[in-house]
């Protein structure tokens, strides 16, 4: 019996890794394509020798695409930026490539294609990652009409740069951002001018969805030969939604750190974002405080875990495997 090809355009990336150790414990062969396959080198040791196939391909490229996704079963679209540079522009990525992508699985006969897109994705969004994200959707179900979209709210796992990063910096820092609060407090007063309360949070700021990578993961093999989600597009979110200073405070409790948020507002980071957006990988964008300023959570109007028959995991089960690493007692 021959076994099920999958091409993983986007491979060796953080959703990547975890979907093809998936799919190789599943018995499939699996193309990562990718326009380095020297980066993609390091996952053959995930399967047994020629499961995993590391192939040249640009979503630029129709005749690298062509080559990838020849006989496959299924394809995979994990590829994204969450800023530009150079080249890599969120036009070129996140809607011309999908569609390329799209298009020539179609003319290939590919059974299932799977595109992974963003939370937040909206047409008529104030940020440029939005607005593509939505566009490449729509390129996507144009050209392969039973295509399966996924929409995960913010990733978390080991190898992760949200909780990581946080973690990180709190080791060298007493004072941590409180994104998404207002500037100045909300003071309570007797009627004799006494202070009762000041809240210096709001509603907490910016709220996400935290989801796991390996629920991503599990959320894909779940869409293959899957009619009933066929067309339609998901929205991935983990069980509970937090706002900002939840996030941070929980950060705190897993690394045993106090330390103090400091409500920044959005027009600071926008200032910040427009020097930082000028250097490779920049750590803020001027798009990305867009963005922040909009809550990534589900809706009540789209498919999620649920209805693709999964439940998702708490970040508390998964963090504190990994930030304990940052911890008072494993600082140097």
């Amino acid at each position: 019996m021959n076994k099920r090809i999958v091409t993983v355009f986007g491979g060796s990336g953080f959703i990547g890794r975890h979907l093809i150790k998936k799919l190789a414990d599943q018995d499939f062969i699996i193309r990562v394509a990718v326009r380095d396959t020297e980066a993609a080198r390091y996952l053959l040791t995930m399967a047994d020798i020629g499961q995993i196939i590391p192939t040249a391909a640009n979503i630029l490229d129709v005749s690298t695409i062509e080559n990838a996704v020849k006989g496959a079963d299924s394809v995979v679209n994990l590829v994204g930026i969450l800023a530009e540079w150079g080249t890599q522009s969120f036009n070129n990525l996140h809607t011309i490539g999908a569609s390329n992508l799209a298009k020539a699985s179609s003319a290939a006969g590919v059974k299932n294609f799977i595109h992974i897109s963003a939370l937040g994705a909206n047409s008529k969004s104030a940020s440029l990652y939005a607005r593509t994200k939505a566009e490449g959707e729509q390129r996507v179900l144009a050209e392969f009409k039973k295509a399966i979209v996924l929409r995960p709210s913010v990733i978390f796992g080991a190898e992760d740069k949200f909780f990581n990063l946080f973690a990180a910096i709190s080791r060298f820092t007493f004072f941590m951002p409180a994104f998404g609060c207002p500037a100045f407090p909300k003071l309570k007063f007797f009627k004799d001018g006494r202070l009762i309360s000041a809240n210096f949070y709001g509603d907490g700021g910016t709220k996400f969805q935290p989801v796991y990578v390996g629920d991503v993961a599990e959320a894909i093999l779940a869409a293959f030969d899957n009619k009933k989600a066929q067309g339609n597009v998901y929205e991935l979110g983990g069980p509970t939604v937090y706002s900002w200073v939840e996030l941070m405070r929980l950060i705190f409790k897993e690394v045993d750190r106090k330390r103090i948020l400091v409500p920044i507002p959005f027009w600071y980071l926008y200032i910040v974002g427009w020097f930082l957006q000028k250097l490779p990988s920049p750590l803020l964008t001027c798009d990305q405080v867009t963005q922040l300023k909009i809550n990534n959570i589900v809706s009540s109007k789209l498919g999620t875990f649920e209805d693709l028959g999964l439940l998702a995991t708490p970040v508390e089960l998964i963090i504190e495997d990994y930030l304990k690493r940052f911890r008072k007692q494993n600082s140097r």
